[in-house]
């Protein structure tokens, strides 16, 4: 196990959120102070429009009332308003005044060469002819601003002016206000909503970095106490890997110890107790207790042949107990080795799949898929007659997967009757002393299925 550290950030989470959200943050107060400017500054216009509105009427509406029938303001009328216009404090804010009628006909005019003309309408009177007070900023461009050789800006407030009886829109004044007051006024409004938005951008980005700042900080803390931690973790992994490392080494000794054992006794039987019978198997010869001395032969023959089956047993196990000699073969051999022997003994045949196989194995581990092939094989003869025994076995560059298999048929023995055989319980127990696996399935269809898996130490995969 290999502990790798948590890479620090070429920026901090707070500097990254400085940078980013003053970004953000910049963005949208300038989106939210173009939008109040503009909305205060058109709520600015409306209120003048309105204060205008209400003067322009209070002057207009009663010398206008014959636009009801008339095409342009009578003499009389235009004269008396003409007076009323004159006044310099007047003329100083107002410096135009027109009086449209529907199809931009020009009833009175503070310019007397534009009465009775008609011109394009603007939007400001389309829209006033509908009952509304509009205001816009002049256009220079039009044509009865080109004829009076306008070039200051106005702002233009088109104002109804309705019938007195009816109550119908009959005419429509359009005054031009000069905007230098407006304009100071508007000036300062912008400059305080944007004071306004960018306090409270500030107050929201300073709070937000506030939030931040501590979270970024019990995170950096945390970090510490992760990264103390995992160091803590791998000390432990490591010790614990030594630890493990000892345990398999000492169960492959006990492993390696306990098939020397077997050998010896094995050889003890063979060359002992073998030989002794085998002596009194001559002595018997010199022993005639028979009446007759046919009886006594007939007897002694009997005796004879009960001893040398008992002296083929005795050596059979002896056989059986004593490996041969394995340590130096690559595991290939040892499986075609012990499948000969088994099809040699029983007479049945066995199908091996198996490709690249390491040859560098431990002995504890030969010894163990020598004594599984064993158990596994004589299992599949014993409970299925050796119906459709087949030895797999695969390598995966970490561990070695070796089984047994058959088709069933004989016995009615299943796979969890089998799981509590004696064999089976000491293979398990070799099995796992080398850190590996023992496996009994039933399979589909019939049989039972025995596989064995053992990890391959790293030493043995590095050679």
């Amino acid at each position: 196990m290999r502990l790798k550290g948590l890479k620090p950030a070429k920026m901090s989470l707070t500097h990254q959120f400085a940078l980013t959200g003053s970004v953000i943050m910049f963005m949208a107060m300038m989106a939210a102070g173009l939008f109040t400017a503009k909305i205060v500054s058109k709520a600015t216009i409306e209120n003048t429009a309105s204060a205008t509105a209400l003067l322009l009427d209070s002057i207009l509406e009663p010398l206008t009332q014959d636009l009801a029938t008339e095409r342009v303001l009578p003499d009389k009328l235009a004269a008396e308003l003409d007076r009323m216009l004159g006044a310099d404090h007047f003329r100083q804010r107002f410096p135009y005044l027109e009086i449209w009628k529907e199809g931009g006909l020009v009833a009175y005019s503070t310019t007397p060469g534009l009465v009775g003309q008609v011109f394009t309408p603007p939007e400001g009177l389309v829209r006033a002819l509908k009952g509304e007070v509009a205001a816009e900023y002049i256009d220079l461009n039009a044509r009865e601003h080109l004829m009076r050789a306008i070039k200051s800006k106005y702002l233009e407030i088109y104002v109804p002016i309705r019938e007195d009886r009816s109550g119908r829109v009959i005419a429509v004044a359009e005054i031009h206000e000069s905007p230098t007051a407006l304009e100071h006024e508007l000036w300062w409004l912008r400059l305080k909503s944007w004071l306004a938005v960018a306090g409270a951008t500030l107050l929201i980005m300073v709070g937000l970095f506030g939030i931040v700042y501590r979270g970024n900080q019990l995170i950096l803390l945390q970090k510490r106490q992760l990264e103390a931690r995992l160091v803590e973790i791998e000390e432990m992994y490591r010790h614990n890997r030594v630890l493990m490392d000892k345990a398999q080494r000492a169960s492959r000794r006990v492993a390696e110890l306990t098939e020397n054992n077997l050998r010896r006794i094995g050889a003890d039987l063979h060359d002992g107790p073998a030989q002794l019978i085998g002596l009194a198997v001559l002595s018997v010869e010199h022993i005639r207790r028979a009446k007759t001395p046919i009886e006594r032969e007939r007897e002694l023959v009997a005796q004879k042949a009960v001893l040398s089956d008992a002296l083929r047993d005795i050596r059979t196990v002896s056989k059986g107990l004593m490996l041969p000699e394995i340590e130096t073969l690559p595991l290939s051999d040892i499986i075609r080795r012990v499948v000969f022997d088994h099809e040699r003994r029983t007479g049945t045949k066995v199908t091996m799949h198996y490709s690249m196989l390491p040859n560098n194995l431990t002995y504890a581990i030969k010894i163990c898929a020598y004594r599984f092939l064993q158990e596994g094989l004589n299992n599949a003869f014993r409970h299925a007659g050796g119906n459709g025994q087949i030895v797999e076995c695969e390598f995966d560059q970490s561990s070695l997967k070796l089984s047994v298999q058959d088709k069933g048929g004989v016995s009615t023995c299943s796979a969890t009757d089998l799981k509590f055989g004696l064999g089976l319980i000491g293979l398990r127990e070799r099995v796992e002393s080398l850190g590996g696996t023992l496996c009994v399935s039933q399979r589909e269809g019939g049989g039972v299925r025995v596989e064995m898996t053992v990890a391959i130490a790293e030493e043995i995969q590095d050679e």
